[in-house]
């Protein structure tokens, strides 16, 4: 063997076992994941369904890794600003996502974002489905979304549904109804559901297909009536309301809440992450208090949750292309 042989011969050994030692230490590091405060965004204000889901969780995964996941609420344009900013993090698993419906639509309804959702998050665990409930006045005599058809097309023009603001998925869900059961309704978009409500209460507006947790009191205590909820398959919150799918085939309009990393966050700390969530989910308190929020956990891999939001992305375009609804600029 010649000197520059037996040189290059020990020269490819270094580089292999310098290769070794960086895996090991890449290792070593998802292993102690994590060694310092995580900071979890979310792109809405305190107080709604976005930060007490963030809230709840991040409350146990404090207490089962020994580390605390900060909340820092970013909100503005449409959740848009708080999912850039996590997408832009350094991917070390130190900066994560509340995902939540906004970052489905948000990817057809703007037309300038400067990232693609489900191409630039790395999908870690989801969290829960909740259903928003179509929802009606006392002034309509539907007592079925069967009923409500038949009203609607009896009526065109003259049946006006609320939502929470154009784009949103109180908004989507009843285009997405309009689209599939063959009718048409007039929108009356509003500043939030709590105005919405309180014009459904008063009869100026027929129908809102608005989230569980916002409009079940008003359902339970008689002052609205709900028809149909808009998972595929009944909640238990309302276990004697039918799903919307009962009467439209296909018809399913939950609303997806998880977790969400940089694109490039190491795989072996998306894996923890997933194992804790899933672990935090299947707690008998933690599931009762999602319940009580309006919804069934929702337990799985990462992958499946990828999957996930690429469906819910894809399903809320076509509502959006649809219903021929201009693009934010």
């Amino acid at each position: 063997m010649t000197l520059r042989r037996a040189a290059r011969r020990a020269a490819i050994s270094w580089i292999a076992i310098a290769i070794s030692v960086v895996a090991s230490i890449g290792g070593a590091t998802a292993l102690d994941y994590p060694t310092r405060p995580v900071r979890w965004v979310v792109g809405f204000a305190p107080g709604g369904a976005n930060d007490i889901i963030a809230r709840l969780i991040g409350a146990r995964l404090s207490e089962r890794l020994g580390q605390q996941f900060v909340i820092e609420n970013k909100p503005g344009a449409g959740g848009n600003i708080g999912a850039e900013s996590v997408i832009n993090a350094e991917p070390d698993g130190y900066t994560v996502l509340l995902v939540n419906p906004s970052n489905f639509i948000n990817t057809s309804l703007y037309a300038n974002l400067k990232f693609n959702f489900p191409r630039d998050v790395a999908a870690v665990a989801s969290f829960i489905r909740v259903p928003n409930v179509m929802t009606v006045g006392k002034g309509v005599e539907a007592k079925t979304a069967a009923e409500f058809i038949a009203y609607a097309k009896a009526n065109p023009g003259k049946v006006n549904m609320a939502s929470a603001g154009t784009g949103t998925s109180t908004h989507l869900s009843g285009e997405m109804f309009m689209a599939m059961a063959g009718i048409k309704m007039q929108h009356v978009p509003y500043r939030g559901a709590g105005p919405a409500v309180t014009d459904m209460l008063g009869g100026q507006v027929q129908v809102i297909f608005d989230s569980m947790p916002s409009i079940i009191p008003h359902i339970r205590s008689g002052a609205l009536r709900a028809l149909a909820v808009t998972t595929a398959t009944r909640s238990s919150q309302l276990p004697d309301t039918p799903a919307v799918a009962d009467t439209v085939q296909g018809y399913e309009a939950s609303a997806l809440f998880g977790m969400g990393a940089p694109k490039n966050t190491p795989k072996e700390i998306i894996e923890k992450l997933n194992k804790e969530i899933n672990a935090v989910l299947a707690e008998p308190a933690v599931q009762k208090q999602l319940v009580e929020l309006g919804g069934d956990p929702v337990i799985g891999t990462q992958e499946a949750f990828g999957t996930l939001i690429v469906s819910e992305t894809e399903k809320w375009k076509k509502v959006i292309e649809g219903a021929g609804i201009p693009k934010v600029e």
